[in-house]
């Protein structure tokens, strides 16, 4: 007996279902038009309603934009090694816990190895953040009045700027034929 049958018996009805308990038969677009939503059972909003034939072919999925950008490379690499080395530090610890129960012999080399393991573990995952840090500083992502990231941009600028009056210079100098030149490279 499903829901909607207990609650006509409830009700004491035995015709017409509640608004609330109809179901969509088969998941159907018909279901879709009468202003039912056949996955979450709920009704639909008005402007939700879909056109009278629907295409044949449905994606399994939809891609959707990503919320948050993609880390940056180096960050990334960073990440991708701690998780690694936290993964081979559990692994140990776990088979150092069985050794010890077991009373193999193998116990307090694992038990040593590791505690060593944990350490590096800890390291990598402050290299994480560290390099996260190290990145936001270097390229802008922070906006504090004390970020590297704005004075290196204005060294680059600079540079550019008198890269590009240089190469000016040089275009004027050999517009002329070389006139005003001292040495002919």
């Amino acid at each position: 007996m499903d829901t909607a049958e207990r609650h006509e018996r409830a009700a004491g009805r035995g015709g017409a279902r509640p608004a609330s308990v109809r179901r969509a038969p088969d998941l159907d677009i018909p279901a879709a038009r009468a202003g039912r939503d056949p996955v979450r059972g709920r009704d639909r909003p008005a402007y939700a309603e879909e056109p009278a034939a629907q295409p044949a072919y449905r994606p399994l999925w939809v891609e959707e934009p990503a919320r948050r950008r993609r880390l940056p490379d180096p960050v990334r690499e960073a990440a991708v090694r701690a998780v690694l080395i936290i993964a081979v530090t559990l692994i140990q610890a776990v088979v150092a816990f069985l050794c010890t129960m077991a009373g193999s012999w193998l116990a307090f080399p694992m038990v040593i190895s590791s505690v060593a393991s944990t350490v590096v573990a800890t390291w990598a995952a402050l290299d994480v953040w560290v390099t996260r840090q190290v990145w936001n500083q270097r390229n802008g992502v922070v906006s504090a009045p004390n970020s590297t990231a704005r004075a290196l941009r204005r060294e680059r600028r600079r540079a550019r700027r008198e890269a590009r009056a240089a190469e000016r210079t040089q275009e004027r100098i050999r517009r002329r034929g070389g006139a005003g030149q001292l040495t002919h490279p």
